[in-house]
C-alpha cells in the first residue's frame, strides 16, 4: 500500500484569497478578485458554469468591481504594489487589458463611488486638490467632461449613495472609526440623517428605498448598530429594527421583493437576516460561513455571498431563498479536509479590572503538539479576531503550535462603548488585557511560562513590540509584522485623509506627550532583549517603512538579535502569493529555531 506523508506547511500556504466579487445584471457572469495565479487579478465565471478564467490581468490589487448596466465594460480600481493610491480603470466586456479611465498623479487617490443607471456617468472621490477631506466629482463618459460635485470638509467625506434621478446625494463624513456622520444633500442644503450629528455615533450603509426614504445603519444613542430610516419629505428619523447584542454592519435592498438583508456582527461570527419592509417581519437565515465578507442581492432577488470560516477558505456562494446555498467556487487547502484542520474554541477570561474579554483558542492536535503557544494580538485595533480562515494560523497549527487570539478592549462586536476604550489609550488597557490573557493561559495549563511566542501585525505588531518592551519575561521570541514603533512618528506619517481622525483615535502628540512616550514601543529598547523577526512592506502607506527601520536600527545598535525582511513590492499586507509563502515560512522557521 502507498503511504502518504502528513500535510506540509506549504499546502496551507498555497490557499488562495478572494477579496471581492460582482455579478452582472443578467447573472450570466461573475467576476472576482483573486491571487489564483499568484498575483491579484480579475477572474470570471460564465454562469451557471463555474469554471474560472482570467478576465483582466494587471497583477495588482483592486478595490472595487462594477458592471456597466448595458454590459459594455467593467470598471475596477488598481493600486500599485500595495500603495493604496487606487485609480479607476475600464475593462472590455469580454475581458482583456485594463485601460486607464480616471487616473492622474500616481501619488493621488481616485476612488469609485457610483455608476449611473445608464452607465454613462461615473461618480468618484479624489484626494487631488483636497488630500485631507477628499472631493467628489462626476465624469461623463459620453463627452469626457468632469464636474466637481462636492468638496469634503471637517473630515474625509465619501459619496455613499445617489438617488435614481441623481438629484439627491448622501455623504458620509469620517471623524473617527466610532464617529461617522451621514448627510443628505438635496440641492444646496446638507441635512444630517440622525437627529444630532454632534453626538458621537456611527451611521453608514445608506440605501434609497422608494422616492422618499433612506434606510441606513447607525448606533445613534445605542450600544449596538441598528437599522434606521430617514424620510426626505418630513425630514424625520425613525429606528426600524434592532437585534439584541448584535451590530448591523451591512445592509442590502431587494427592490423586487421589498425586503432588506442585514449582516450583523455578533462577537466572533456574523449572522444573516431578512427583513420584510411590508410585514415588518425579521427572519434569521442560514449562512454558509461564519464570517461574511460581501453580500450581493441581484435584480431577480438572488443572493451571492463571499465569506470564510476558521476551516473554510474564501469562497463565493449563491442562494435563491437564503437558506440553501450552492458553492460557486471551491477554494480549499491543498489535500487537507476541513476535519483535519483546527476549529477554535470561544473562551472568556477576566481582565485586570474584571472586564470580560472574549478570545479564540486554537488547540494544537495532541498527536502533533510541540508544546509551544503563539499569542496573537489582532490588528485594527478597532477590529477583532473572528472565526475566519487564516493560512498562517492553520500552517502554524500544522507545525504543532497552539494559538491564542484575544479580543481586547477596542475590539468590534461587543458594543460601541467597548470599541471606544482603545481611543487615546493604545498602550495601557489593551496591553493589560493581553497580559491577563497570557496569565489565563498559564493558570489553565494551556501553555508553560517558558514556551510562549508573540506574533502580531499592524496594531498587533505595535502591541507585540510594546509587550516585548514592557513584559519581556513572558516571551521566547517576537515577530512584528508592519507594526508602528513610535506614536510620535506614526501619527505624522499616516495617509493625509487619515490625519483628521488621528487626534480622536490616538491622541495629540503635544497635549499627550507623556502618554505617547509611555505607550511608544521605542521607549523600551533596553528591555527588548528577546530574539525578533520584523517584516515590513516597502510601499506600506499606513505604517510606513520608517516605523520598522528605526526600531530595527536602534536594536541592532544595541547588539540585539533582530532579523529584518523588507518586501519591496508589498504594502500593508501580502497580495502576492510567493511573498506570503516566503514570510510565513520565514516566521515558522524563526519560531522553530527559538523553541529550545
Amino acid at each position: 500500500m502507498l503511504n502518504f506523508s502528513k500535510p506540509t506547511v506549504e499546502q496551507f500556504l498555497r490557499t488562495y484569497v478572494i477579496s471581492d466579487f460582482a455579478v452582472s445584471r443578467d447573472e450570466k457572469r461573475l467576476i472576482f478578485n483573486t491571487n489564483l495565479n499568484g498575483k491579484m487579478n480579475l477572474w470570471a465565471m460564465d454562469l451557471p458554469g463555474t469554471f474560472p478564467y482570467l478576465f483582466a490581468q494587471k497583477d495588482q490589487s483592486t478595490n472595487f468591481i462594477k458592471f456597466d448596466p448595458e454590459n459594455r465594460y467593467v470598471l475596477t480600481g488598481y493600486d500599485h504594489d500595495g500603495d493604496e493610491n487606487y485609480q479607476i480603470y475600464a475593462v472590455p466586456s469580454e475581458g482583456g487589458i485594463p485601460q486607464a479611465l480616471i487616473t492622474g498623479d500616481p501619488s493621488e487617490k481616485y476612488y469609485f463611488a457610483h455608476l449611473s443607471k445608464d452607465g454613462n456617468r461615473v461618480y468618484y472621490l479624489t484626494s487631488e486638490g483636497n488630500s485631507n477631506f477628499l472631493n467628489t466629482r462626476v465624469r461623463n463618459l459620453e463627452d469626457n467632461s468632469d464636474t466637481l460635485v462636492n468638496e469634503g470638509e471637517k473630515g474625509p467625506t465619501y459619496l455613499a449613495a445617489v438617488s435614481e434621478g441623481e438629484d439627491v446625494f448622501v455623504y458620509m463624513r469620517l471623524l473617527a472609526n466610532t464617529y461617522i456622520q451621514l448627510f443628505v444633500k438635496d440641492g444646496e442644503e446638507m441635512v444630517s440623517l440622525t437627529p444630532d450629528p454632534e453626538k458621537v455615533h456611527v451611521a453608514s450603509s445608506p440605501i434609497f428605498v422608494g422616492e422618499n426614504d433612506i434606510y441606513f445603519t447607525t448606533n445613534y444613542e445605542s450600544e449596538y448598530t441598528y437599522v434606521a430610516k430617514y424620510n426626505l419629505t418630513s425630514k424625520s428619523f425613525e429606528a426600524v429594527v434592532s437585534i439584541d447584542n448584535e451590530s448591523v454592519n451591512d445592509l442590502k435592498y431587494d427592490k423586487e421583493n421589498n425586503v432588506l438583508y442585514l449582516v450583523t456582527e455578533k462577537g466572533v461570527t456574523d449572522v444573516l437576516y431578512r427583513y420584510d419592509l411590508g410585514t415588518e417581519k425579521l427572519d434569521r437565515l442560514t449562512a454558509p460561513v461564519d464570517v461574511i465578507e460581501n453580500l450581493v442581492v441581484t435584480k431577480a432577488g438572488n443572493l451571492y455571498l463571499l465569506g470564510r470560516s476558521a476551516t473554510k477558505p474564501f469562497n463565493i456562494f449563491k442562494s435563491t431563498d437564503g437558506s440553501a446555498w450552492d458553492s460557486l467556487t471551491n477554494s480549499r487547502v491543498l489535500g487537507v479536509s476541513e476535519a483535519e484542520m483546527v476549529e477554535p474554541e470561544v473562551v472568556t477570561y477576566q481582565s485586570f479590572d474584571d472586564m470580560e474579554i472574549e478570545a479564540l483558542l486554537f488547540r494544537a492536535n495532541p498527536d502533533n503538539d510541540n508544546g509551544h503557544t503563539i499569542f496573537w494580538p489582532h490588528g485594527g485595533p478597532q477590529a477583532s479576531e473572528r472565526k475566519m480562515f487564516r493560512a498562517m494560523f492553520q500552517s502554524a497549527l500544522n507545525r504543532g503550535y497552539t494559538i491564542f487570539a484575544p479580543n481586547f478592549r477596542g475590539s468590534t462586536g461587543y458594543g460601541s462603548s467597548f470599541v471606544k476604550l482603545v481611543e487615546q489609550d493604545w498602550g495601557h488597557g489593551p496591553r493589560l488585557d493581553c497580559v491577563a490573557g497570557i496569565e489565563w493561559l498559564f493558570e489553565n495549563n494551556i501553555t508553560d511560562r517558558e514556551k510562549l511566542f508573540l506574533v502580531g501585525g499592524s496594531y498587533g505588531g505595535y502591541m507585540s513590540l510594546l509587550l516585548h518592551g514592557r513584559h519581556p519575561e513572558y516571551f521566547k521570541a517576537v515577530v512584528d509584522i508592519f507594526g508602528p514603533s513610535d506614536l510620535f512618528t506614526f501619527v505624522n506619517s499616516v495617509p493625509p485623509h487619515w490625519k483628521p481622525m488621528m487626534e480622536r483615535w490616538v491622541g495629540d502628540p503635544e497635549r499627550d506627550k507623556e502618554r505617547f512616550i509611555k505607550d511608544s514601543p521605542i521607549t523600551y529598547l533596553d528591555t527588548m532583549v528577546k530574539p525578533m523577526l520584523v517584516i515590513q512592506g516597502a510601499k506600506d502607506p499606513r505604517v510606513v517603512k520608517e516605523e520598522s527601520d528605526q526600531i530595527v536600527a536602534k536594536l541592532k545598535e544595541k547588539g540585539r538579535n533582530v532579523e529584518y525582511l523588507v518586501l519591496e513590492d508589498e504594502g500593508h499586507g501580502f497580495s502576492k502569493k510567493e511573498n506570503e509563502i516566503k514570510v510565513y515560512n520565514m516566521m515558522l522557521d524563526f519560531l522553530e529555531k527559538h523553541q529550545g
